[in-house]
């Protein structure tokens, strides 16, 4: 079905799956054709927007999971409405260690076996960089932030490496 009307619906553990589910007769009577959700990946704990993915193979459990996602579906088919999922593949969370694809990315570099989930290039024109992850999400070169203390180098309880 081609979208008429879309209306977005920001989820979060304070608005989830369940809560979404409850507005759909309410959006069907305005006509909507299709809800446009926020990302429903499993997301940083917490997270408000679900840009700051660590696991892209689950659905995020504080939006209600799983089954909660299928409820919702179930009833939005139930009204009619269609259901667009905003996605940023790229889009992971960095700078701890909740996230597995990218803490074994750090810890073992172009042999994890998530490599090719990420856009590294190992082989750049800078020999200094060549085979290392560059990170450019700092606001100044790293040894100026290091040296503030703005960023701190640390390992996990099981010895990832934690970017803080």
């Amino acid at each position: 079905m081609t979208p008429r009307a879309t209306m977005r619906l920001q989820l979060h553990r304070d608005f989830t799956f369940a809560d979404a589910g409850a507005l759909v007769p309410y959006i069907a009577d305005l006509g909507i054709s299709h809800v446009y959700s926020s990302p429903i990946l499993m997301a940083r704990a917490g997270s408000i927007h679900g840009y700051d993915v660590v696991d892209p193979t689950a659905v995020n459990p504080e939006l209600g999971g799983e089954d909660g996602f299928r409820d919702f579906v179930t009833v939005l088919r139930t009204a009619g409405l269609g259901l667009i999922v905003d996605i940023v593949p790229n889009h992971m969370a960095v700078g701890g260690s909740d996230n597995p694809w990218w803490t074994e990315l750090l810890r073992h570099g172009r042999a994890s076996r998530y490599a090719n989930f990420f856009d590294v290039d190992w082989e750049t024109g800078d020999r200094d960089l060549r085979g290392k992850v560059l990170a450019p999400f700092l606001g100044r070169p790293y040894g100026e932030a290091l040296d503030a203390g703005e960023i701190r180098l640390t390992q996990s309880p099981a010895g990832e490496p934690v970017v803080r």
